[in-house]
């Protein structure tokens, strides 16, 4: 079977995804060595065990494909601080983890649905998805424990500054790489 080559515009979006993945494994790996041992800990171990392997994941379809990764310096998570502010807690961090997973899979949804998806990439966005979806679910859940902690209306005030900040970087990054994402998506600004 012959390989259909990718632009270039692929190979920066599936890098993109790669250096993303690669940022969220060592925010996680960083946050889980700091916490006592416990459900939270164990939990944010799986998740950047998960990380770690999107990007190798992703880095074995470029490869595969006959592809390097490209360097990239930002990843999409890199501008969130900016957008909502250093999380102060650990019920902010999972706040914002959920809303950025739930962007993650939903970004790899659309781009699912991309026409002429070579299939390399579809076999690598449902392996990916399957993770994501238990992402949301244990971050969920542990917000879910915290409302004793931090009461039900402060998480969804919480969720919902990290919403809009979402909705900020991701429309930011949409408009500053348009050139690169449209031919291959068509997503919502």
């Amino acid at each position: 079977m012959k390989i259909q080559p990718l632009t270039e515009n692929e190979k920066w979006l599936l890098s993109f995804y790669r250096t993303s993945e690669i940022s969220g494994a060592l925010f996680f790996g960083r946050l889980a060595k700091s916490l006592p041992p416990g459900p939270i800990q164990t939990d944010l171990t799986k998740h950047f065990a998960d990380e770690s392997q999107h990007s190798w994941y992703w880095t074995r379809c470029l490869q595969t494909l006959g592809e390097t990764p490209i360097k990239l310096d930002m990843a999409y998570q890199d501008q969130y601080i900016s957008a909502a502010g250093m999380p102060a807690n650990i019920m902010e961090v999972l706040g914002i983890t959920l809303i950025f997973e739930k962007r993650v899979i939903g970004q790899y949804a659309l781009h699912r649905q991309a026409p002429d998806l070579n299939p390399e990439v579809k076999k690598t966005l449902d392996l990916i998805v399957e993770d994501e979806k238990w992402h949301i679910e244990w971050v969920t859940q542990a917000l879910k424990d915290m409302e004793g902690e931090y009461g039900k209306e402060h998480i969804e005030k919480t969720l919902k500054r990290f919403y809009d900040a979402d909705k900020d970087v991701y429309l930011k990054t949409v408009q500053e790489h348009e050139d690169r994402i449209s031919g291959i998506l068509k997503y919502k600004k």
